[in-house]
């Protein structure tokens, strides 16, 4: 998600996975897949920044939650691992 403004101010956040277009009409106007229309105050290259930042952060933290994962075993001997513990 990330944070977009409105031309009266108000701020909000959108789906960023939701953007199939990003036009200047003089506005800059956010076209989601879904059709609707959101017209936003930040230009073309802060929206695409913005993107970018929120996607990074998902890409470090996926390799972070890596680093720290534990190996997997196999189902059966996790199973019955649980099974024991009950």
């Amino acid at each position: 998600m990330i944070k977009v403004t409105r031309l009266n101010g108000e701020e909000f956040y959108v789906n960023s996975d939701l953007i199939e277009f990003i036009e200047k009409t003089p506005d800059t106007v956010l076209t989601l897949t879904t059709g609707r229309k959101i017209v936003v105050k930040e230009d073309i290259p802060e929206i695409i920044k913005r993107i970018t930042v929120f996607r990074g952060t998902l890409v470090r933290a996926s390799l972070n939650l890596e680093e720290n994962a534990e190996p997997e075993v196999d189902g059966k001997q996790e199973l019955e691992k649980d099974q024991d513990e009950v």
